[in-house]
């Protein structure tokens, strides 16, 4: 990001800070300012600190480039610094205008130059054209391998190093986070103190701290590749009722963090976990709630909403992709499949119970159930997400899934593995093919297909794919994957395919696979 030359006015300590966590921020030296594009360009402005800012002061720009204009809302953040923080989405030069309730704030002018991303940088991750798969804004394709630790980002700093180290080294490509706590945290108080109560706060006076050190973890792990799933809301926290506020304070709180974060590439929006479980809101209240989050975020990050009981309607248009808790919909492809073709958009199963060992229930899948779910979810055309829980950490509170740290587990290695085997197929991604006939295999008709037998210790596989016809005849080279040994065992020649019935193709020279006698095999098929 860079700070427009006029408004350096704030820079100081806390700037150079940043620019030592971020590479991408830099002050604005002689000449243009410059900004990557999908990079953040951020204007800091001095202004009113009397009052309630936060209520009474009212930000925004607009940026120009050609005939595109986009207003992004800026937001206070303490000590009379004001923030506007913009993603330019296309190269070329941009021009920008303040407009604000205040003198000091409005009718500033400026630009700077967008030049072409460098790196790592490939933009946010959208929604792919075909309206099931995920792909970043330059086109590069993101294979979602997710995991949760709801309350990493408020731990102490140690610990939060300690969970980034951990995640350098782990498959995972997106966290999905809370920004109120709901486990023993070190940042507890996104509001400013009132009293020693612990409803004892003012909900129009956010504590800029609390908020500046999220977003430090959110940069981090941008830094790492990895997406952001911000959690806004959820029902685990009674004591201090953030969750529970009045619906102009609720309004506030999207508004302040959309203004805040949605400029961040790698920041996606869910809007509450186990959003049925929040008792004091409605259906129409996350409705409404959504659609002060689109108004509010010109960036239009991924949005979606996380149940436990009770589906929420996610062919709603403010969502963007179907975030689930079922661990049984991935315990065979077609019950995945089936919620996609119910959704009719991407559908990412972040919740599938967890690998752990404790006393609940669902915190007792063993290594292979976890790994079988992620591969049940790929061939079903769906995502899964991952996190565990074991009684070594305490409890479930200070394990992976509340507090991050370091991983127990025995999947992690494995997921790594199948994201690879992911890296390696079909863009946008797997899709089921001919699911309605039970084929149990995902893929891309003609081109690839993937075949799973999950716990099944098959020594053999008739090789049959769904084709009619004779043009479609083509020759096929044969993998065995061990998904859990992690190992790719060619098989020597081609599959040659020829008609077998009215619906199907096979190699009469060869029919069959001879597959090991163990479980968790797959096999993969190429066309030469």
């Amino acid at each position: 990001m860079t700070i427009s030359r006029r408004f350096m006015l704030k820079a100081g300590a806390a700037m150079g800070a940043a620019a030592a966590a971020h590479p991408a921020l830099a002050q604005t030296r002689a000449g243009a300012a410059q900004t990557e594009r999908w990079g953040v360009h951020e204007l800091v402005m001095d202004g009113p600190r009397t009052g309630n800012p936060f209520v009474d002061v009212t930000l925004s720009a607009t940026f120009r480039r050609e005939d595109q204009a986009i207003t992004v809302p800026g937001f206070y953040d303490g000590d009379g610094t004001y923030r506007i923080r913009f993603s330019p989405p296309d190269v070329g030069e941009w021009t920008w205008r303040s407009d604000s309730n205040h003198r000091a704030l409005h009718g500033q002018a400026g630009s700077f130059t967008c030049v072409a991303a460098t790196g790592d940088n490939h933009g946010p991750v959208r929604v792919t054209p075909d309206g099931y798969h995920f792909a970043h804004a330059d086109g590069t394709p993101f294979r979602q391998i997710g995991t949760t630790c709801y309350s990493w980002a408020l731990q102490s700093d140690a610990k939060c190093a300690q969970t980034l180290e951990t995640l350098a080294a782990a498959p995972f490509n997106k966290m999905r986070m809370l920004v109120f706590p709901n486990v023993e945290s070190v940042a507890t108080n996104p509001f400013v103190r009132t009293g020693d109560g612990p409803r004892d706060y003012d909900p129009t006076r956010f504590d800029p701290d609390y908020f500046r050190r999220y977003e430090d973890r959110i940069v981090r792990l941008g830094r790492q590749g990895i997406q952001a799933d911000i959690i806004l809301f959820h029902p685990y926290d009674t004591k201090r009722g953030y969750n529970d506020m009045a619906r102009v304070d609720d309004e506030r709180y999207v508004r302040y963090v959309a203004a805040r974060w949605g400029a961040y590439r790698n920041v996606w929006w869910s809007m509450a976990n186990e959003y049925d479980n929040v008792e004091t809101k409605t259906i129409a209240d996350w409705d409404h709630l959504f659609e002060v989050l689109v108004a509010a975020d010109p960036h239009d990050r991924l949005r979606s909403i996380h149940q436990i009981n009770t589906y929420y309607d996610h062919r709603k248009p403010w969502i963007t992709h179907a975030s689930v808790q079922n661990g049984a919909a991935v315990v065979d492809d077609i019950r995945a499949e089936l919620h996609r073709a119910i959704i009719l958009k991407p559908v990412i199963f972040d919740e599938v119970v967890y690998e752990g060992d404790i006393a609940e229930r669902w915190g007792q899948l063993s290594g292979e159930e976890m790994v079988e779910r992620f591969w049940w979810g790929l061939i079903g055309g769906t995502y899964v997400g991952h996190s565990e829980v074991f009684s070594s950490t305490r409890n479930a509170d200070t394990s992976w899934l509340g507090q991050g740290g370091t991983l127990k587990g025995t999947s992690p290695p494995r997921l790594a593995f199948l994201r690879q085997i992911m890296e390696d197929g079909p863009t946008p991604g797997i899709n089921a093919i001919q699911p309605l006939w039970n084929y149990r295999i995902g893929g891309v008709p003609n081109e690839y297909y993937l075949k799973y037998f999950g716990s099944e210790p098959l020594t053999e596989w008739p090789v049959t794919i769904h084709g009619r016809g004779t043009e479609n005849l083509h020759s096929y080279r044969a993998d065995i994957i061990d998904t859990w040994n992690m190992t790719v065992t060619p098989v020597e020649g081609t599959f040659d395919m020829a008609v077998k019935d009215a619906y199907n193709y096979h190699d009469p020279a060869r029919p069959t696979i001879a597959l090991p006698g163990r479980p968790w095999m797959a096999v993969r098929l190429v066309r030469v």
